[in-house]
């Protein structure tokens, strides 16, 4: 899953820079929020269950949630880009006064571009909210709350409706469907390549074949993936220990979650802990 909204707070917003070709490891899904953002650079293609669409720089790319997806990079260019959360509660005022149907058809095109001057119009949008995000002022939710409101309008108002993503039939099966959403739900017990091909419907052999040419990556190390980013959010949302994170999330010691964890981030659990949040 990807990182909740942290608690107490109903929106957030991160400007973020990846290496080239960065994929995210896994299907994801959002349980508390939608998702809104701006590539200022990059060629991105988001896989979900039921299809495929590609975004570029310049455009507004958009995510409900409840819903599996993965964005992998489909040119070497840098990828970097702004993305906006926030819950369903921050947005009724919008829905009051501009009307669900707006909302939902926005979200419902998943992709938005716009002519030269409205893309940078819409980025310094972004910039701006992103400033006043890092503000501690008395009324900074209000004031951004309004700020994404007139974002949404303008993305609204200033999309070029012709230029939709060419959406394709997803590449994943039901099977594979099945075997993500096991995956997910299972992850801190001891899944096996076995008893996952079996909840597919699946040979063992088959299965690991299908699901590394469906999602690009083998079983085992899929599952780590979705592992250590679950411990991720428990390093930090919580005050577990190392040794209790560790088993909350499969792994069958703190010893080796701690070299799988470094492994994968550079870093040692407890040096990731100590980020500044």
């Amino acid at each position: 899953m990807p990182y909740p909204i942290p608690e107490g707070q109903s929106f957030t917003i991160e400007h973020a820079l990846f290496p080239k070709g960065s994929s995210m490891p896994f299907m994801q899904m959002a349980t508390d929020h939608y998702n809104i953002g701006y590539m200022i650079s990059g060629d991105r293609r988001c896989i979900t269950p039921m299809q495929t669409y590609d975004y570029h720089s310049g455009d507004v790319a958009m995510q409900i949630p409840y819903v599996y997806h993965r964005t992998v990079a489909t040119t070497d260019a840098p990828y970097e880009r702004i993305l906006i959360k926030f819950t369903p509660e921050f947005a009724k005022p919008f829905l009051d006064h501009v009307g669900q149907h707006i909302f939902d058809e926005l979200f419902r095109l998943k992709v938005c571009r716009f002519h030269t001057a409205s893309q940078e119009k819409i980025k310094k949008m972004f910039f701006e909210l992103n400033e006043e995000y890092q503000k501690d002022t008395p009324y900074k939710e209000f004031i951004l709350q309004g700020m994404l409101f007139r974002l949404l309008c303008t993305v609204w108002e200033e999309r070029i409706p012709d230029e939709l993503p060419a959406v394709n039939p997803s590449p994943l099966t039901q099977s594979m469907i099945d075997a993500v959403y096991h995956i997910e739900t299972h992850y801190y017990k001891n899944l096996t390549l076995e008893e996952t091909a079996q909840t597919a419907g699946l040979s063992t052999a088959y299965f690991s074949r299908l699901f590394h040419s469906q999602l690009g990556i083998s079983f085992s190390e899929y599952v780590s993936n979705v592992r250590i980013q679950h411990a991720k959010i428990l390093l930090s949302q919580s005050r577990k220990s190392i040794t209790e994170i560790a088993l909350e999330t499969g792994f069958c010691s703190g010893d080796y979650f701690s070299s799988q964890f470094k492994a994968k981030t550079g870093m040692t659990p407890s040096a990731f802990r100590s980020q500044p949040k």
